[in-house]
């Protein structure tokens, strides 16, 4: 069985949120990057079908040179090749990634195409469907448990306190929830295996959006500032004053 699963590099931001100062972009230039937890139990659950069904694991994303960290990250949970759609770094919205994806997965002849539910910094829930789309294959989303049979699948969500189960035959788009599974760590061979592999990098052809970005703005934020209220025993009594305030004291 052959297996794709996408996934998106990410900002880990901790922090506060800054944009550029063209308002097109977060400011990315102090964060660290990694997959979103959807994509992860993704990578984990291709792995294990993999594990069961002597199958092949290809781990793929889109982004800058960068990016091929990622897809090592993949690897050393277990997949077998890693692939980076390479950019010149600039944002992809969900119809030029979607294309480029399934401009790839058309000559991979791939029984199964895995995606997280929905990247961590955009959360649009796009890219699978229009992938699902763009190659006339049945797609489900939001699927917390997988089984695959003989030529088919089964998969079930969770949908306002009931439980629906798809049966669909393969090839198929799924995107998975974080919780479908518990990922494994790299190992220490997983990570060196990683390390030492060559990522294939394609160039994909960029497709025209249809709607652009005008610009992106920051939500109004409450600022606080700490208040010193004395120190040693000249601010006890002002200390009991904000507890009254808060209601601490009976």
């Amino acid at each position: 069985m052959e297996i794709l699963v996408c996934v998106k590099r990410v900002p880990t931001v901790g922090g506060r949120i800054l944009l550029t100062e063209d308002g097109q972009q977060v400011d990315t230039r102090m964060s660290g990057f990694t997959i979103s937890p959807h994509e992860e139990c993704a990578v984990e659950e291709g792995v294990r079908i993999a594990e069961k069904l002597s199958g092949h694991v290809t781990v793929l994303t889109l982004g800058p040179p960068e990016a091929a960290d990622q897809v090592r990250d993949g690897l050393a949970l277990g997949a077998h090749q890693g692939v980076l759609l390479e950019t010149d770094g600039s944002d992809w919205g969900p119809m030029a990634t979607a294309d480029a994806i399934a401009s790839f997965a058309r000559a991979g002849a791939f029984d199964l195409l895995l995606f997280g539910n929905e990247a961590a910094d955009t959360g649009d829930y796009q890219v699978p469907v229009r992938v699902g789309h763009l190659l006339g294959l049945p797609w489900l989303t939001g699927i917390k448990q997988l089984e695959v049979k003989q030529e088919r699948i089964v998969a079930r969500r969770e949908y306002r306190g009931t439980e629906e189960a798809f049966d669909v035959p393969l090839p198929a788009v799924v995107s998975v929830k974080e919780g479908i599974n518990l990922p494994r760590y790299p190992s220490l061979p997983g990570r060196l295996r990683a390390k030492r592999a060559v990522i294939e990098r394609i160039e994909p052809s960029r497709r025209a959006e249809g709607v652009r970005t005008l610009g992106l703005r920051l939500p109004e934020r409450e600022e606080r500032r700490a208040r010193v209220l004395g120190s040693g025993a000249s601010g006890v009594a002002a200390l009991v004053g904000v507890l009254e305030e808060l209601g601490v004291l009976p």
